[in-house]
């Protein structure tokens, strides 16, 4: 059974940073690509980053490019999200995703996800 569970949300001033945390169970974690999405209140879940297994290469939404990064620990079986330079448009429930297939890489689509966390509150206040 893959689970995964986000830690690390909170609340923050604008300009602050925060690293959000996924840890996966019942996958083959260094053969499958991670992604991080986002929805905010009232909003359309959306796109925040990706890395692949193999490289490892990352990619990045335009909104989060320069302050976001995605890194990955296979040992751990954890992925992470370092937040830096928040906005409070950052502010949404973050969510950790794994597709089903090793063959997905560095896909934006929500579509090409199998396996999803629960979701972090992440809150940025102006």
């Amino acid at each position: 059974q893959v689970q995964l569970v986000e830690s690390g949300g909170g609340l923050v001033q604008a300009g602050g940073s925060l690293r959000l945390s996924c840890a996966a169970s019942g996958l083959t974690f260094n053969r499958v690509t991670m992604g991080w999405f986002r929805q905010a209140p009232g909003k359309e879940r959306e796109f925040v980053a990706t890395i692949n297994w193999s490289g490892p290469s990352s990619y990045y939404a335009d909104s989060v490019k320069g302050r976001f990064t995605i890194s990955r620990d296979n040992a751990k079986r954890t992925v992470y999200l370092q937040m830096n330079s928040l906005k409070p448009e950052d502010t949404a429930v973050y969510y950790c995703a794994a597709p089903s297939s090793a063959y997905v890489l560095g896909s934006p689509n929500q579509s090409d996800y199998y396996y999803w966390g629960q979701g972090t509150q992440v809150t940025v206040s102006s």
